[in-house]
């Protein structure tokens, strides 16, 4: 008989804080925004693209993440760094959806069966997308003209671009920020637990692959020679 095949274990790759420096320092606009936040808060990109309006705190410096992995939300943290570029980029998508609204559209698509509940909600501006796409949807196959969010694609070339641009000999992607953030508050001494929840980790297991990588040699122990 056959042995079962499992999965390869792999350990993430992560950005040191220079690097991440390095990289964000590459990017302007909407991708320095995501970027920043994928490191900042520990969001995956679709989670990132998915916020809406309603779900930045910014008295309480949280952002409730809605219908996570696992249909579960969570709150992690509303970076400071972010707060300012951020109110600047809401104020422009305000702007564009009152446009929007002036021409008959500013409809965004509701999650689930929402639309049918709360008719009106697709035009509310707590509703919005906080990274809307550039253009309006208009194939019938989707339902009325919307607004999607931007798309996955246009970050990863972005955050590509950037690391190449830096010469980082490492396989990054948006996810590595995820990664990164997670190590990163490890290295700083929070405790695993924590780091769980932010991420959204039904289990610690998963938590733990991140202990593996911190910045104190293999499996965080000190080799022997280094104390000779």
């Amino acid at each position: 008989m056959c042995p079962t095949r499992r999965h390869p274990t792999r350990v993430p790759v992560i950005l040191s804080r220079d690097e991440v420096r390095a990289v964000l320092h590459q990017l302007t606009g909407v991708a320095w925004l995501l970027a920043s936040l994928l490191y900042g808060a520990g969001l995956r990109l679709q989670e990132c693209l998915e916020l809406r309006v309603k779900d930045l705190d910014f008295d309480r410096n949280q952002i409730v993440v809605r219908r996570g992995k696992g249909q579960k939300d969570r709150r992690t943290m509303l970076p400071g760094s972010v707060k300012a570029r951020l109110t600047a980029h809401l104020a422009e998508v305000k702007r564009q959806h009152q446009r929007d609204l002036a021409g008959g559209l500013g409809r965004v698509v509701l999650p689930a069966a929402l639309d049918r509940k709360y008719p009106n909600a697709g035009t509310d501006w707590a509703w919005q997308f906080v990274f809307p796409a550039g253009r309006i949807c208009r194939d019938p196959r989707f339902g009325p003209p919307s607004r999607y969010h931007v798309h996955e694609s246009a970050v990863q070339r972005a955050v590509t671009a950037a690391v190449r641009r830096v010469g980082i000999a490492k396989r990054v992607s948006s996810h590595t920020f995820r990664h990164s953030f997670a190590t990163h508050l490890l290295e700083d001494g929070y405790d695993i637990r924590t780091v769980q929840e932010l991420l959204g980790h039904a289990d610690v297991s998963t938590t733990m692959i991140y202990t593996h990588v911190l910045n104190r040699g293999a499996i965080g122990v000190t080799s022997p020679a280094d104390r000779l």
